[in-house]
């Protein structure tokens, strides 16, 4: 068995799958996920079982989190062996993208990183170094969110900065790399050679970003040298003038850390609704709340901006994948989005979309457009069993 662990700041989803079978099933035999981490209300969700409330540490609340999934896991072997634990890892600048045995060295590295993704990249890291603790002879393996966008030429990867900087590392990297990857696994499978062609996957979620792919592999994303960059986001601020960050330094006297804060955790759906970063919340209040309409408004208008400058980057446009949870779950936004792409030949079936179908275009339509569920435990999952078993 394979436990594949993707952790967060409030959340830890965990899935176990049996690696004694070829090929590795897609479905875990066993998943589930803490959630609110952190928070109030604490609760654990294993798949097929009812959600119920779960008690932490307070000042080690992630801590708490884990051992509580570990015995959980260690119950649910019962005995078994465990092959190994792979950790999802959203950030391996320039040395880190083929899947990597974890080890203290690894882990001190990678905590160099925190600062290009402060909201992700230290919890897996706990999560690793306890493992390392408990279970020192059980293989661990860290797989990258940047792997994917490997294959994004240089001109893409650039920035405008002085030529030190990109010897320096200060370029586009992409994230949500194990969601694209497992896009090209799919999308062919259901679509096809169609899939092959000029492809836009929407990976719309509490972060979000676009990934323009070309014969299933990325040739530009939206998201860059952090998981700020692009799309408007939950609490995220998504593309943004650099000289606002230098006015709000100087006028207003912000910190590092306060604008670190503010980009991170107040911006968004959040920061210009005043609401919540949940969809799901926003959309019943429209009608009488200026602020989350003209936020609902500005989420949408990013994403379609974003399509077309990867629609000009790809030379047309074949096809458009929504997936991950805004994107799989929210029929109305995505409506609203591909309204807006009509220009595009562009229409949608109104039933399809409503039932989350995995073909939402109608048969006029010059674009596929699709909702594909994502899978990136089980990309994870696939990376370390074949490095395990490599001997790696």
């Amino acid at each position: 068995m394979l436990l594949a662990l993707n952790c967060g700041s409030s959340s830890i989803k965990f899935a176990l799958f049996d690696a004694s079978r070829e090929p590795l099933p897609r479905a875990p035999g066993f998943s589930g996920k803490a959630q609110g981490i952190g928070q109030a209300r604490p609760t654990l969700d294993v798949a097929g079982q009812t959600p119920h409330a779960i008690t932490l540490d307070a000042e080690h609340p992630t801590t708490a989190a884990l051992h509580l999934i570990l015995d959980r896991i260690r119950g649910e072997l019962q005995g078994a062996p465990l092959l190994g634990v792979v950790h999802r890892v959203v950030h391996g600048a320039q040395r880190y993208f083929a899947p990597t045995r974890v080890t203290q060295t690894v882990i001190a590295e990678l905590r160099r990183l925190i600062p290009l993704a402060p909201l992700h990249q230290p919890f897996p890291l706990k999560a690793m170094s306890l493992i390392l603790d408990l279970y020192p002879a059980t293989p661990q393996v860290a797989c990258f969110d940047t792997a994917f966008h490997r294959t994004v030429p240089d001109v893409e990867q650039m920035f405008a900065l002085p030529w030190s900087a990109w010897e320096s590392g200060v370029r586009r990297y992409g994230f949500h790399g194990l969601s694209y990857e497992y896009m090209s696994v799919a999308l062919p499978e259901r679509h096809g050679d169609a899939a092959r062609g000029r492809t836009i996957v929407a990976h719309l979620g509490s972060g979000a970003s676009l990934c323009a792919m070309r014969n299933l592999q990325s040739v530009a994303t939206t998201m860059g040298f952090s998981a700020l960059d692009g799309l408007m986001m939950g609490t995220r601020c998504g593309l943004l003038d650099p000289g606002a960050v230098i006015y709000l330094m100087q006028q207003q006297g912000l910190t590092t850390e306060a604008v670190a804060s503010m980009l991170y955790h107040e911006s968004g759906l959040l920061g210009v609704s005043g609401v919540s970063p949940d969809p799901r919340e926003l959309l019943p209040l429209e009608e009488t709340n200026e602020r989350v309409r003209a936020a609902l408004q500005l989420y949408v208008h990013r994403i379609v901006r974003e399509i077309g400058a990867l629609t000009a980057v790809l030379g047309g446009l074949d096809m458009l994948v929504f997936t991950a949870g805004i994107g799989e779950h929210h029929d109305v936004l995505r409506a609203r989005i591909c309204a807006q792409l009509g220009w595009l030949g562009i229409t949608l079936d109104a039933d399809a979309n409503a039932r989350h179908a995995p073909t939402i275009s109608d048969r006029a339509s010059r674009v596929r457009v699709g909702v594909e569920p994502t899978n990136e435990e089980w990309i994870a999952a696939r990376q370390a069993a074949a490095l395990i078993a490599q001997g790696g």
